[in-house]
């Protein structure tokens, strides 16, 4: 990280708690391809619920390595002429490897993981629905924080 004053080495984990969409970055054969998904931190491993087929799936099974982004407590702070203008925020970016969850009952926590952080709410989730659906666990290899 260029600006050290801004490195924020704690609240890392708060910030993936809190934020609501997560970036995952990929290259698709030497091309760069980016795309926001829901998401859950949970055991120190990124989940990501994504349908069966896709350019990410594609791209995922060709090469693995992500870059994810996300951020919270987003705010315009207005200093001077508008060119002078900046934003307030803590974000985390970091780098791992993804992997497709196969394990059932992982799975299913991992679902589960998601929808209560979105929806606040338990739910049941049968073997057949389970199958409708890929998760994507990121294991985190190296990962910062910033506040700006």
């Amino acid at each position: 990280m260029r600006r050290i004053d801004k490195e924020m080495k704690d609240g890392i984990e708060e910030v993936l708690r809190r934020a609501k969409i997560c970036r995952i970055a990929m290259c698709d054969e030497g091309v760069p391809y980016c795309v926001p998904v829901i998401f859950c931190y949970s055991d120190g491993f990124i989940y990501v619920h994504s349908a069966r087929k896709g350019r990410k799936i594609d791209v995922l099974k060709r090469n693995n390595i992500v870059c994810f982004e996300t951020e919270v407590d987003i705010s315009l702070i207005r200093v001077g002429s508008p060119c002078e203008w900046t934003l307030a925020y803590k974000s985390v970016i970091g780098v791992g490897k993804a992997s497709f969850v196969e394990d059932r009952e992982e799975k299913r926590k991992a679902l589960n993981c998601i929808i209560k952080r979105y929806s606040d709410e338990d739910h049941e989730i049968p073997d057949e629905e389970l199958d409708k659906v890929e998760v994507i666990r990121i294991e985190i290899e190296e990962m910062s924080g910033k506040k700006s």
